[in-house]
């Protein structure tokens, strides 16, 4: 499917497919996949997608993940599922991870679905949503660092504040865990070099009966051996110096190749010649210090290096704990060190998610105005988290917490968006959240599936126009029952399913002006489409020529 710019709305039957679409958008953005989804008797499924017209910032951030927009300033997707369950993702031709696809993903589409409307009845993802209006990225990192940096610091003070007697038994312990491992003097690697020599004793009798017979046919034997050879054509090269100009170097050459045979040979004869001692008593002693070894590793880790690993780390909290006293002084400074960088970082989060607030919670009201909810008020109200001390109680976002309040009606008390919103209202409110942080960065394409739901008639054509706003500063998809909405889109693709040789097929189509007529009639009537009704959507059409 080609798409344009602009607001572009798919309608069809339910049932018909749309969902096909969004689940393959979807992938394209990190979505779960599942083997399921792919076309009875195939073996793969495949999904495609090109995206563009990225932001500056976008552009530069991609190119920071390893994943430079191409020269025309695109991003090919490619997502490969096969029946046996693998995949297969590509991003420009590089084959990348999922995670890899789900940190770029926002960068390609926003796509909005009847799950992230019912999300704002969980009020924990409000300050999510203030940041990211906030544009906060940036600071919540450097806060975030600091923020874990305490939190170990705070932790490993806390395990030696557990208690005297929890902290002796764990010494005692470590202790226990340290002298177990040094009863064996492990050295690295010692394991299979024992393994090795114990396969060289029980093959003694073989190893001496070859390397003997090696050494004796290269030196060994008083007759016919390799460097008696050797040296006896060397010789016989040498007396023809006076004839071939070439015999001196042919002879050295000879006895260079006697040397090293004779070096060889050595080699071997020392093998052949090792006396380890009584083989048995060898073998015992090695299988004694295997077992050994192999108790140690049930216990510490599978090979001696995680043993020797486990020691060192055991041993290193063995000595926080002895020096407690002193480790618990200089931790009770570095948190209190750490404690003053993250109040400060926050603080600084919390000041500009004040600011924000202001802001968020005006252009939302402005939205929501428009949306059909006059009487509406809107606030983001955010709290300072303190311990009875006055100091800060700080979390992976700081110490704030985020509340939307809202009374749809005039004189309404104010209550949680998460506890008194319709789902006309929901959907209005996410709408309104989009809106606004749309205006902040406008480069990625945003999908809205069933954004009527629970809204009919005015409303849903003023939520329309709200998308037909949107659409003059980026893409946008929705997915709609609401003949009001759709009349006003750009381009409407008409989504059908029929029946081809026994199978299912859904197919996609670009409706004419024609079309779009019998279409939106289709969606304002029943079983038959009535002249009224076609003159309606005909009106409707006509009205979109004039916003």
């Amino acid at each position: 499917m080609d798409f344009s710019t602009g607001f572009q709305v798919l309608t069809g039957e339910t049932g018909a497919g749309k969902s096909i679409l969004i689940d393959s958008i979807g992938l394209l953005c990190g979505a779960k996949a599942d083997k399921t989804l792919i076309r009875t008797g195939e073996e793969y499924a495949c999904v495609e997608g090109t995206f563009g017209a990225f932001s500056q910032q976008a552009v530069k951030n991609l190119a920071e993940m390893d994943l430079p927009v191409d020269e025309e300033g695109k991003l090919l997707v490619q997502r490969y599922l096969y029946a046996d369950g693998r995949g297969k993702i590509k991003v420009n031709g590089v084959a990348v991870t999922l995670a890899s696809l789900k940190a770029i993903s926002k960068y390609l589409v926003d796509i909005h679905g009847q799950t992230d409307t019912l999300a704002l009845y969980d009020s924990t993802t409000y300050i999510h949503v203030l940041d990211t209006f906030a544009s906060l990225d940036t600071a919540l990192s450097a806060y975030k660092a600091a923020f874990d940096t305490y939190e170990s610091l705070r932790r490993e003070m806390d395990e030696i504040n557990r208690g005297e007697a929890e902290r002796l038994r764990t010494i005692e312990m470590l202790a226990y865990q340290v002298a177990d491992i040094d009863a064996l003097s492990l050295k690295p690697g010692e394991d299979e070099a024992l393994e090795e020599k114990e396969k060289r004793i029980k093959n003694h009798e073989r190893i001496y009966r070859q390397t003997n017979f090696a050494w004796r046919a290269l030196k060994g034997a008083e007759k016919g051996n390799a460097a008696l050879l050797l040296d006896r054509s060397a010789a016989a090269i040498e007396t023809l110096g006076d004839v071939i100009p070439d015999a001196e170097k042919l002879a050295a050459e000879i006895r260079d190749c006697l040397y090293r045979i004779e070096d060889i040979a050595d080699r071997i004869y020392d093998i052949s010649e090792s006396d380890e001692g009584d083989p048995t008593s060898l073998i015992n002693k090695i299988e004694l210090r295997l077992d050994a070894i192999s108790k140690l590793k049930k216990k510490y880790g599978g090979t001696v290096a995680e043993i020797l690993a486990y020691r060192a780390s055991a041993a290193q909290r063995l000595e926080n704990m002895q020096n407690a006293d002193e480790r618990l002084e200089e931790l009770r400074a570095k948190v209190k060190t750490a404690k003053v960088e993250a109040d400060k970082l926050a603080l600084t989060l919390h000041n500009t998610r004040v600011a924000a607030a202001q802001t968020l919670s005006e252009r939302v009201v402005e939205t929501l105005v428009f949306l059909d909810m006059p009487k509406v008020s809107f606030r983001v109200e955010i709290a300072e988290n303190k311990d009875s001390d006055g100091e800060y109680i700080l979390s992976s976002d700081g110490f704030d917490s985020v509340e939307f309040l809202i009374s749809a009606n005039s004189g309404e008390q104010m209550h949680s968006l998460s506890k008194v919103a319709s789902g006309g209202e929901l959907a209005r409110m996410m709408l309104a959240l989009k809106s606004v942080e749309n205006e902040k960065d406008n480069s990625t394409a945003m999908i809205f599936d069933e954004i009527d739901a629970g809204v009919s008639g005015k409303t849903a054509r003023k939520i329309g126009m709200k998308l037909l706003e949107l659409s003059r500063r980026t893409q946008i998809f929705c997915v709609t029952h609401s003949a009001q909405i759709a009349s006003l889109a750009d381009v409407h693709f008409l989504i059908a399913k029929h029946e081809s040789e026994g199978r299912t097929v859904t197919t996609v189509t670009s409706l004419d002006e024609d079309g779009r007529i019998l279409e939106l009639s289709r969606i304002l009537g029943g079983i038959h489409v009535t002249d009224a009704q076609r003159q309606a959507a005909i009106d409707m059409r006509g009205e979109r020529g004039k916003i």
